[in-house]
């Protein structure tokens, strides 16, 4: 049965001098435990919806498989105390007692179980050249994306992460309370569906730290546009990478950081 990410719980609320009883939709918030073969890889505080693209998402970004083919399934079990997501993953290369990640990650946090520093920054391959997008494809991109963010409509608490084509049309969207996550099951969710990540941009409702970029750019997307600000480690990853990335997307401005030739109305610039 689907999860739809949202619980009801009973609230008070006061409004001038008077007060009411009611309810009020609240986005889940849960542990999500992450196995390959029967062994336990991960714990991250995530929205219990499209769990099965966020197993995609999360093991391609991970680096625990290298194509969504090496996943044979994925089982997902609610326990008491959470969600439990088996990936039958086959044989995957490196995951041993050492390597896993058995800390409990946060749902703001990239890092969270990362036992050693070369698994936090590793060099990233150049991506593709594509798309080049149209003229203020990522003003319509912003401003099409709230009639698809259907869980923060109703709880005002989710990060989203949408693909959107050259143009700007919104074509999926992924919500989740952590803004990784989300990016995770959007880009889980496209692989899953065979989508050519050279032919649209992501667009996020986040800062775009470094791990926004690596996991992007580690399934060669070429543009990464954010509605907040980037961090300079982010940028210098964009930079390395060839990755396109804008933040402070906002209607009639935006603020390039990196490789504007992606962007027909600054392909010239340097």
């Amino acid at each position: 049965m689907p999860r739809s990410g949202l619980a009801r719980r009973h609230v008070t609320v006061r409004q001038g001098n008077d007060l009411r009883q009611g309810e009020d939709w609240l986005a889940e918030e849960a542990p999500v435990e992450l196995r390959y073969n029967g062994e336990s890889f991960a714990v991250m505080m995530a929205t219990p919806a499209d769990l099965e693209d966020f197993a995609y998402g999360f093991s391609l970004t991970e680096g625990r498989v290298a194509r969504a083919g090496d996943i044979r399934g994925v089982a997902i079990h609610e326990q008491l105390e959470g969600y439990v997501v088996d990936v039958d993953a086959g044989e995957v290369e490196g995951v041993d007692e050492d390597s896993a990640r058995l800390l409990p990650g946060r749902s703001g946090c990239g890092l969270c179980g990362s036992r050693h520093l070369e698994d936090v920054l590793h060099p990233l391959a150049r991506v593709p050249d594509g798309p080049l997008l149209e003229p203020h494809a990522l003003e319509r991109a912003l401003e099409g994306l709230a009639p698809h963010q259907q869980l923060n409509s109703q709880t005002g608490a989710v990060h989203a992460a949408a693909w959107a084509s050259p143009a700007g049309e919104i074509l999926l969207v992924r919500e989740d309370v952590g803004r990784h996550n989300a990016l995770d099951k959007l880009l889980g969710a496209l692989t899953r569906a065979g989508t050519d990540l050279r032919g649209g941009f992501v667009l996020v409702t986040s800062r775009a730290s470094y791990e926004m970029v690596t996991k992007a750019a580690s399934l060669g997307v070429g543009v990464l546009a954010a509605i907040s600000a980037p961090t300079a480690l982010a940028v210098t990853l964009a930079q390395s990478c060839h990755l396109t990335l804008t933040g402070f997307v906002r209607p009639g401005r935006h603020v390039v950081y990196s490789h504007p030739q992606r962007l027909s109305d600054m392909a010239q610039a340097p």
